[in-house]
């Protein structure tokens, strides 16, 4: 398998060069030139695996042949998710009318883990082959900075550059991160929204001269392994609750700010998943939604929520599939963020829309709604989500039978909880005294060129 740009400006490249690469060189995001299929016969026998042997399952096909880290990958695999406290490492449960697919069993309490204790293992194991270092660039509206940090903190040759919006992110997410004080880890707060951090981000990447001097890599869902790993357990879930019966179609219903889950969903439906439809759900900043309503792609302002992860105007995984949507034409991409970039709005036509309605179903889903999701989910099941989840069981509503991503445990997001129910959740061990914790963070201006200074002085 090779890999090209959405903005077709890369010549094909291999899956290592992919995951070192990040964000492609000429600002698009990095996509297989083929989607592997799969056919009944191998769901039938998918469903019956382990996430473990699943997961080798599923992403080899999008390996390169002939790489020494595709010959690693069983292993690498089996080192990334033992560190998760269920022995399924992403269970599904029931609530009432819908399922729960719980990814919060990682160390950082987060569905983000499954990805980052995976990419984690993958740059170590790519830098041992060579010898080399990397420095981790990445912005987080809360999970991905924390499960970033821990995927990577303490490794050799290794450091990680983690921004995150001062004062918006909850104070546990916060915690996560700033208690962290390895000598490799580096935590920035900007003074400003996940956008302008996730802003900079982009520009010090496509500053490709700091990029070859400072050899930037990327965590967040810009890097295609983060999108590989979430794929497995859309396929797990599938697995779990159909019997492996491949006639048996399926809704999952995705908690939406980045588009990176939601787009590991429709990579799967790709690849040969059944899947009936992927519920696009977001809390009030809903430019997901209102591009499904209207086709028009239309940056607006932040609005901060009780669901912080989500509180997001520009959706970075967003391009990927609108490289799909736009019948893999880099130039009608090219020209679609170009016209975001200057005009902060572009278009799609009526009938593009209406081919995307086939697959999403757009909800938002208001605060009021989301604390009562919160308290139902509760009181008849005896299940205790967090916003983000809850957001994402109240949009499945109109779909019984739906498979709900649970994407972080209760617990980070405790007053929100509390407001819901009535007490706090119970801190899970790896909380205990977190508040307490000493902390190193420095905060910026959301300037460029602020954090480029920042990051010559720390690898001084």
């Amino acid at each position: 398998m090779r890999y090209v740009s959405t903005r077709g400006g890369v010549a094909p490249i291999s899956f290592s060069q992919a995951v070192m690469m990040g964000l492609a060189t000429d600002g698009g995001l990095l996509l297989p030139e083929q989607i592997p299929q799969i056919t009944p016969d191998q769901l039938r026998h998918w469903a019956g695996l382990s996430f473990q042997e699943l997961a080798v399952e599923v992403m080899t096909p999008f390996m390169t042949p002939g790489e020494k880290v595709t010959g690693q990958l069983p292993e690498l695999v089996q080192r990334s998710f033992k560190s998760f406290a269920h022995p399924e490492v992403t269970p599904v449960i029931r609530a009432g009318e819908h399922w729960i697919l719980e990814l919060f069993h990682g160390p950082t309490l987060a569905f983000k883990d499954v990805a980052l204790q995976f990419l984690g293992n993958l740059f170590e194991t790519l830098l041992k082959e060579e010898n080399g270092h990397l420095n981790i660039l990445g912005a987080t509206s809360g999970d991905t900075g924390s499960a970033a940090i821990h995927g990577v903190r303490g490794r050799a040759g290794i450091h990680v550059f983690i921004l995150h919006p001062y004062g918006r992110v909850s104070p546990i997410q916060e915690r996560q991160m700033t208690s962290v004080l390895d000598a490799n880890v580096h935590n920035i707060a900007i003074r400003g929204s996940f956008d302008d951090g996730q802003n900079i981000v982009k520009e010090l990447f496509n500053d490709l001269a700091f990029k070859k001097d400072y050899r930037l890599g990327a965590v967040n869902s810009i890097n295609w392994a983060r999108i590989l790993a979430q794929i497995v357990y859309f396929f797990y879930a599938w697995g779990r609750v159909s019997g492996g019966d491949p006639a048996k179609r399926m809704i999952f219903s995705v908690p939406t700010g980045n588009f990176g889950d939601i787009f590991a969903g429709y990579m799967a439906l790709r690849m040969g998943l059944p899947v009936e439809r992927l519920v696009l759900a977001t809390n009030q900043n809903d430019i997901l939604v209102r591009f499904m309503e209207s086709g028009e792609y239309r940056i607006g302002t932040v609005h901060p929520t009780i669901s912080p992860s989500m509180d997001i105007q520009i959706s970075s995984n967003f391009e990927r599939y609108l490289y799909y949507l736009l019948d893999e034409d880099p130039e009608a991409v090219r020209e679609a963020m170009r016209r975001l970039q200057k005009e902060n709005v572009f278009a799609v036509s009526g009938h593009k829309r209406h081919q995307a309605l086939e697959i999403f179903a757009p909800r938002r889903v208001s605060e009021a709604q989301t604390l009562e999701r919160i308290r139902i989910t509760f009181d008849r099941y005896g299940v205790l989500v967090d916003p983000h989840t809850a957001v994402g069981v109240e949009a499945a509503r109109d779909f019984p039978g739906a498979v709900c991503l649970a994407t972080a445990h209760a617990a980070k997001f405790g007053a929100a909880v509390a407001k819901a129910v009535g007490r706090e959740p119970e801190l899970p061990p790896a909380f205990q005294g977190l508040m307490e914790r000493p902390t190193r963070c420095c905060v910026l201006d959301p300037d460029p060129e602020a954090v480029r200074a920042f990051i010559r002085m720390e690898l001084a």
